[in-house]
């Protein structure tokens, strides 16, 4: 299987990877060549104390980033519209509907807007007339299905069928489907992907009709088969490491970045375009000093610059291969988030002055709504005032200790895991590095262990309120502290496939949670079957392997992961380790689906080699 967004050559529009850094690239302005201009540029136009070069450059940044980015919470999953930049798009669904008429229906609202080749069964609804909009579907989870018990050995007698019928299969994900907002309507899906454009219709149909074949004579009935087009690829992206206080620090939001924090992004020293999570940190031995950061093989030791091969350093005349702390997407996209922010409190600034201008000087006897109203704007003058100045702040202490890769440098890489698929005896995909940190790099007397932010993208309110949904969950419930979920405890096979848990709408699931460089914090579903995959390599050699397999939680809240988001740890809601993120599937570059590798398995592995290993303590 080769690793999230690894591939140089030009992407199809259908994947399934393991994850490359894609966002725009906008330019910084340099602090270090403006100071010339600093004196000369302040004047009564720029009352906030700062550099007036640099705040026109936050406004550039605010505005082009306004430009590529909703800022509304609300995701925008991939559409088939007419519009001639998505004449590619509308092709495919025309090509298909051809032959499937549902094509552009049965999967709408999938995150990539995955086209459906074919599907067997009863036809899905579909709303009729001029006016009709298509409906919006979610994929969900089953649990405690029939089939699940002997699913492992029926899933390789599918793949394998396949196999014999050249259908050229990318992943198989048991599944099913709802209307978004709703109970789940569909009946188990054996939801299969194949290379884009590879699949006929006639030969969908029977390929379809010889797996519903097969798992009937195995004695099941309650299912249905379907192929969309989906490839499998992997997921990528000085000073001590800050310490993270969200209570105390004053810009906490853009300080976390800088910090060992779970969620950290980090990339090779040599090749810092690639990009990945780090995921967990072990102890050597108790008797040890030496602290590991985990993350994925194909992030330590990136596959288009290294050969997959194991252990490095073997002796101390090999060059060590060092980790830093935030790639070049990572250090980039942290200081245009600052950016961002300055224009955009500087840009409130100019119109809430405008509405003091209107409301003028105070007046005697004049009305208690206006005086209410010019207080009111004065303490937002005076409130984004502050903020850009303790923005500013941090941004010239990072620019001028975070600023070459060198200063970023936290680690080296101790161990790594060949990468291999269908690894006995469970199938899973073998992935996973371990990255020796520098103990003069971190202030160990604040450093929080394996402590995951949940706060960024999701308020207190909105994770309580999904992650806890039903009135015995929340009598006990308490956020976690500063909005750190502290990670312990392994989620053990049987869970996976019948958790306890119940979501908003009474449904049988097992929610969990992450924090990657790409898409921060997200919520997600896990299947509780397990999915295969299929990728081939540079030399033509198809490699299965079996992966735990994630769903977004809903429409709105996009995909649970995207490319740079590789060695992110998941969570469930206690803070429970499921396993390590390796990668997605999507029609687009968008992923539907996203793979775990458990962790569990990760922790037997790492004991072969470092049998006195465990979890960092527990941090108060």
């Amino acid at each position: 299987m080769a690793p999230y967004g690894i591939h140089l050559r030009r992407k199809p529009r259908c994947y399934l990877y393991r994850h490359l850094p894609t966002t725009p690239y906008l330019p910084l302005p340099n602090p270090l060549l403006q100071q010339n201009k600093r004196f000369t540029t302040m004047s009564s136009n720029s009352p906030l104390g700062i550099d007036k070069v640099f705040l026109d450059s936050c406004e550039e940044v605010s505005e082009a980033l306004s430009l590529r980015f909703s800022h509304s919470s609300t995701y925008k999953f991939a559409e088939l519209n007419l519009d001639k930049d998505k004449e590619a798009v509308v092709s495919d669904a025309e090509r298909l509907s051809a032959f499937y008429a549902n094509a552009a229906y049965d999967f709408y609202g999938t995150p990539s807007g995955a086209l459906c080749v074919y599907k067997n069964g009863d036809a899905w609804p579909v709303r009729t007339g001029l006016e009709s909009q298509r409906i919006i579907r979610e994929a969900r989870g089953v649990h405690g299905h029939p089939m699940q018990v002997t699913w492992f050995e029926l899933g390789k007698r599918v793949y394998t069928l396949l196999d014999d019928m050249n259908v050229p299969w990318t992943s198989i994900d048991p599944l099913a489907f709802a209307e978004a907002g709703k109970r789940r309507f569909s009946k188990l899906l054996i939801w299969i992907g194949v290379e884009p454009k590879s699949l006929v219709y006639e030969l969908a149909n029977t390929a379809a009709a010889a797996v519903t074949n097969l798992l009937t004579q195995a004695g099941f009935s309650d299912f249905e088969v379907g192929f969309r087009e989906s490839v499998v690829t992997r997921s990528f992206a000085g000073p001590k490491m800050l310490s993270f206080d969200p209570l105390n620090d004053s810009v906490p939001e853009f300080r976390k970045p800088f910090t060992p924090t779970l969620g950290l992004s980090i990339a090779p020293f040599k090749t810092p375009h690639y990009e990945g999570t780090g995921a967990l940190y072990l102890r050597e031995s108790k008797e040890s000093n030496c602290v590991f950061l985990l993350t994925c093989a194909h992030v330590a030791r990136p596959p288009p610059v290294h050969t997959n091969t194991g252990p490095v350093r073997k002796t101390t005349s090999h060059p060590r291969e060092q980790v830093i702390a935030l790639g070049s997407s990572g250090y980039t996209d942290a200081l245009k988030s600052m950016m961002c922010t300055i224009g955009d409190q500087n840009r409130s600034i100019k119109d809430w002055q405008t509405v003091l201008r209107r409301l003028g000087k105070p007046q005697e006897g004049e009305s208690a709504n206006i005086t209410k109203r010019r207080v009111e704007h004065l303490a937002l003058v005076e409130k984004a005032r502050e903020n850009i100045s303790e923005i500013n702040k941090f941004y010239n202490k990072i620019f001028k200790q975070w600023s070459v890769p060198d200063q970023r440098i936290i680690g080296e890489v101790i161990h790594v895991e060949p990468i291999g698929v269908n690894v006995a005896p469970h199938g899973f995909t073998r992935d996973w590095a371990l990255i020796k940190l520098y103990n003069e790099k971190f202030d160990w007397t604040t450093f929080k262990g394996n402590k995951v932010y949940i706060g960024g993208n999701l308020s207190s309110l909105y994770y309580g309120k999904i992650m806890f949904p039903q009135p015995e969950d929340q009598a006990d419930y308490e956020y976690p502290e500063d909005g750190l979920l502290q990670a312990f405890g392994v989620i053990q096979a049987d869970e996976i496939h019948n958790p306890k848990q119940l979501d908003t709408k009474g449904e049988q699931c097992l929610l969990v949670i992450k924090n990657g460089l790409t898409t921060g914090t997200t919520i997600g579903r896990v299947t509780g079957m397990e999915s295969f995959t299929r990728t081939i390599d540079e030399y033509g050699i198809k490699e299965t392997s079996m992966e735990i397999a994630v769903l977004p939680y809903g429409n709105a809240n996009g995909p649970f992961s995207a490319s740079g988001d590789s060695g992110s740890i998941v969570l469930d809601r206690n803070g429970r380790i499921l396993g390590m993120l390796n990668g997605g599937a999507g029609s687009t570059n968008r992923t539907n689906v996203t793979y775990l590798t458990p962790y569990w398995y990760i922790e037997q592995e790492i004991k072969k080699y470092f049998p006195d290993s465990f979890l960092y303590d527990v941090v108060a």
